[in-house]
């Protein structure tokens, strides 16, 4: 192959690669690869002029929730289609129903926008695995609260499988920015078995549209920060220095203002909830600090806290994943649940955390009350275990499925310059050093 051919290839190589990065529909976790939001249709039966269909919105991705207001699903329909009636759930806008007279449609909206029911919704509209306020966690942490699905009576849309046409322009709010969905495709009819699994039914026609997240849409800065220290060095390393932004020190707010207090009546009020901030040098939502505590024999601690400096919203169902070498040989977490990622079976170096169902699995508002914390026992690998370079530190952290700014590597605390080896149990030094106060009082005397 001549010269000009490689420099040719390598020029298109080059185009792909920043199509790659700059391209706002890629969506790709390299902790989750395969992890997306799947819409499932599934029409059950025909009607007069249409069809009842369930819509299932299954949450398979494995460490990133929905949190509170909860998810917003949106389409665009192909004809002139409208909704009759929902249970479950509720388009947000009726829309122009003017045009009919005697039974007025739920929505008339061309391209509607569907939110879930509130726990609690009065009884005739509820249908099975509604009214979660649109909630949903992560398929990792509890598969079978994270799925909700509604039931929808669509008109004018044709009574057969060859006249109906696919919903087009499918956007999902989870419950931000963020989510890109591809088209609706038709699959294989779902078969639903009975409660009894005594008998199982099959849709009449089935499809699917896959929507996958991006922070790069979500946000343009990151919501969360990392923060270390360690028993060995007295240096505490701090997040960057407007790890998030700084574009919101404005509107911040210090520690001790009475703002909060006054501006929570008001908050309880509304439904999405802009963030009140407390002012600090990075201007993060979340900051995860990692403190390397005490190195055993055969063991070494970590403790992991998780601070909130939001003073208007607070993380339900949080979620926290943390890659480090020596998180495949975890031996015990305390006060928070653990559990290990595998996108790739061959490497086990990932793993999420996340709260204890009633006592810390919600992370409260900024203020005493807003932190959780943990600490993680691992066993040492003696091929690879060391203290140096920053090798107790974590290599990536998200928070809720985003990934957090992480300091710059030199910036980690280090080991003293006159330890050539760090003593491998800090009780051992205390033995030491007793025994040598002992020894030293016993010579006294004798002498």
């Amino acid at each position: 192959m001549g010269f000009d051919n490689v420099k040719e290839l390598k020029l298109v190589a080059l185009i792909a690669l920043c199509f790659v990065v700059i391209s706002p529909a890629v969506a790709y976790d390299p902790l989750d690869p395969t992890g997306n939001v799947t819409i499932r249709w599934d029409i059950m039966s025909w009607t007069s002029d249409g069809y009842l269909a369930t819509v299932t919105i299954f949450n398979f991705q494995l460490y990133r929730n929905i949190m509170n207001p909860g998810w917003t699903l949106g389409w665009t329909w192909a004809k002139k289609e409208i909704i009759w009636t929902m249970m479950g759930a509720q388009a947000t806008e009726q829309g122009d129903c003017s045009k009919f007279k005697l039974k007025i449609p739920h929505s008339c909206k061309r391209n509607p926008q569907v939110v879930d029911l509130l726990p609690g919704a009065p009884y005739n509209m509820q249908y099975q695995n509604c009214c979660k306020g649109g909630v949903l966690t992560s398929w990792g942490q509890e598969p079978t609260a994270a799925f909700s699905a509604f039931q929808i009576a669509v008109g004018q849309s044709g009574t057969s499988n060859k006249t109906v046409k696919l919903p087009r322009n499918f956007k999902l709010l989870g419950p931000g920015p963020g989510y890109s969905c591809g088209p609706a495709k038709v699959v294989p009819s779902t078969v639903i078995a009975s409660d009894d699994h005594r008998r199982k039914t099959q849709a009449l026609m089935s499809w699917n549209a896959t929507c996958t997240y991006s922070q790069f849409l979500a946000s343009k800065n990151p919501s969360c920060c990392v923060s270390f220290s360690s028993f060995y060095s007295d240096k505490i390393t701090p997040c960057p220095p407007c790890a998030c932004g700084c574009q919101n020190n404005d509107t911040c707010v210090t520690s001790g203002s009475k703002i909060p207090q006054e501006d929570e009546k008001n908050t309880l009020k509304k439904v999405n909830n802009p963030p009140l901030l407390q002012c600090t040098h990075h201007m993060c939502r979340v900051r995860v600090h990692w403190h390397v505590k005490f190195n055993y024999h055969d063991y070494w601690r970590a403790k992991i806290a998780i601070i909130n400096f939001d003073y208007r919203n607070n993380y339900s169902q949080w979620t926290l994943v943390a890659q480090h070498p020596n998180l495949n040989n975890v031996t015990q977490v305390f006060s928070f649940q653990y559990k290990p990622v595998l996108p790739y079976e061959s490497i086990n170096d990932t793993g999420m955390f996340y709260g204890l169902k009633y006592y810390n699995d919600m992370l409260m508002q900024a203020g005493p009350l807003g932190n959780v914390q943990s600490e993680v026992l691992m066993k040492k690998d003696k091929n690879t275990f060391t203290l140096k370079q920053g090798w107790a530190f974590p290599r990536k952290v998200y928070f809720n499925g985003d990934e957090c700014m992480l300091p710059p590597p030199d910036s980690y605390p280090t080991l003293p310059n006159s330890a050539d080896k760090l003593p491998t149990s800090v009780s051992f030094v205390a033995i030491y050093v007793a025994f040598s106060i002992f020894f030293h009082m016993v010579m006294t005397v004798v002498h």
